[in-house]
């Protein structure tokens, strides 16, 4: 299953919200790969669309995208914890498959965001670090499928099986570097967190994250305490799983 990607049409809008002019691209990118010749520290990045991924994350501000490309390849070196061991076939990373279910839904929202559900398969999910780890590779296939720049991040987190346990496994170091990679060293703009078929633990999990959370993104999580009709107001039905009342299709084959 491929990612669907926007319509012309929608590009068009994506790119003014992205702040994107296509005639001045190859500028940028110019500017960029001149940038990174003079950082020792950096590789030589000669992949124009993971580039450009990184230019619209950042809403071509071109110190932006130095700042973000700066930490992205850094943290490999600084969190071999998470970046190092990545075959997807090897047996802890199969075990975080078979634990936690984390697909990139095909389809857009009507404003051009990728969805992305979370949730797990069973009450024991296993190494944490393991699971960051496979997020974070999954973010980094996005950057290459994501061809022309989507508008943003939606994240649902279904709740379902949420249990102290599987809490008392996230420390707040383990946390606090987790976020810190995904919000300083990944082109992703987070639009909207949801959280759906919510518990009373889920209050002490959104308490424990906020504080390793940046304000403006504190303020995009929505608790769906109500059932899945409120979420279908930001996500439309139709591009759901079927286990959420959309015609999307079986998690599992998504998955």
């Amino acid at each position: 299953m491929t990612l669907v990607q926007p319509t012309p049409e929608m590009s068009l809008r994506i790119q003014k919200d992205l702040n994107e002019e296509p005639d001045k691209n190859d500028e940028s990118l110019q500017h960029i790969k001149e940038w990174l010749e003079k950082q020792p520290h950096l590789p030589q990045v000669d992949d124009d669309a993971r580039l450009l991924t990184f230019l619209r994350g950042c809403k071509f501000s071109l110190e932006k995208t130095k700042r973000k490309l700066d930490m992205y390849y850094s943290m490999r070196s600084a969190l071999p914890e998470f970046f190092s061991n990545r075959d997807p076939k090897l047996p802890e990373i199969q075990q975080v498959f078979k634990d936690i279910q984390i697909p990139p839904l095909p389809g857009l929202t009507p404003e051009g965001r990728r969805v992305v559900l979370m949730r797990a398969n069973g009450p024991d999910i296993g190494s944490i670090i393991e699971g960051f780890k496979v997020v974070l590779m999954i973010g980094d296939i996005r950057l290459k499928e994501e061809q022309v720049g989507v508008a943003g991040d939606v994240y649902i987190l279904d709740a379902t099986i949420a249990t102290p346990s599987q809490f008392s496994k996230f420390t707040p170091l383990l946390v606090k570097k987790f976020l810190v990679c995904v919000q300083e060293a990944y082109p992703v703009k987070l639009k909207e967190i949801h959280v759906v078929n919510v518990s009373p633990l889920v209050d002490s999990i959104i308490s424990f994250v906020k504080p390793f959370l940046k304000e403006k993104i504190r303020d995009r999580i929505h608790i769906h305490s109500d059932g899945l009709e409120s979420l279908y107001k930001y996500v439309p039905k139709d591009m759901l799983p079927e286990e959420y009342g959309g015609n999307a299709g079986p998690i599992n084959n998504i998955n």
